[in-house]
């Protein structure tokens, strides 16, 4: 995936490895003055890492947000894991998502909520087990453990959101800054969240057998 250079960065040359920029100053940034659309939000980051614009859309869906936020956010994260998947070096989105309005106030609760947050665990990312984020295969990988979760996040599934969401953000941290451990932790959270859906899944079958059963008597 493409990365960018902080802006007061000098040009590099061919084939320079650069640190990408901290995702905590990129969430500084987003405008929180008035409602936007998730165009606007994508166009507003420039050619920014794909981990970035990847936790953008899936940390919201970790904290209390009002109603149909999943729905609204969680398209774009398909496309975007999808993309990563087939190793696109470049987000494309349809324009029917791309003029999807985000409110002020979610903008401005994603932002005072989150930065702090991520200021603190930034501080021990670091570029580490490279073979977790810096090959084709690697990002192919993430791409095939988060492109699922995206589907569940966009999928209106009870108490089914926040696992995945967090999962998500994480590996998305660790693409981002290239940490192969913050990727590794985020894979884990990904077969919890796999638990926990089989879970929900199976008491949601088991409730609605006793229910017709106790109602016709099966």
């Amino acid at each position: 995936m493409q990365q960018n250079e902080p802006p007061d960065s000098p040009p590099s040359g061919k084939g320079k490895a650069h640190k990408p920029s901290r995702l905590s100053d990129i969430v500084k940034s987003i405008d929180t003055g008035s409602d936007t659309t998730i165009g606007d939000l994508v166009d507003s980051l420039g050619e920014r890492a794909f981990g970035a614009l990847m936790f953008i859309f899936a940390v919201p869906n970790i904290l209390p947000t009002p109603p149909g936020t999943s729905s609204i956010l969680g398209l774009p994260l398909v496309i975007l894991t999808w993309q990563v998947l087939i190793g696109r070096q470049s987000l494309w989105l349809p324009s029917i998502v791309r003029q999807r309005r985000i409110s002020r106030d979610l903008i401005a609760t994603f932002v005072t909520k989150v930065t702090p947050a991520m200021a603190r665990i930034e501080r021990i990312l670091r570029p580490r087990l490279g073979f977790l984020v810096s090959s084709d295969a690697a990002e192919r990988l993430i791409g095939l453990i988060t492109f699922p979760l995206a589907i569940v996040l966009f999928m209106p599934i009870p108490l089914g959101n926040m696992l995945p969401a967090a999962a998500i953000a994480l590996i998305a941290l660790g693409l981002a800054e290239r940490d192969g451990l913050a990727v590794a932790i985020g894979y884990v959270l990904s077969l919890a969240s796999v638990a926990l859906l089989v879970a929900i899944s199976s008491a949601l079958y088991i409730a609605v057998v006793a229910f017709f059963q106790a109602l016709f008597g099966m």
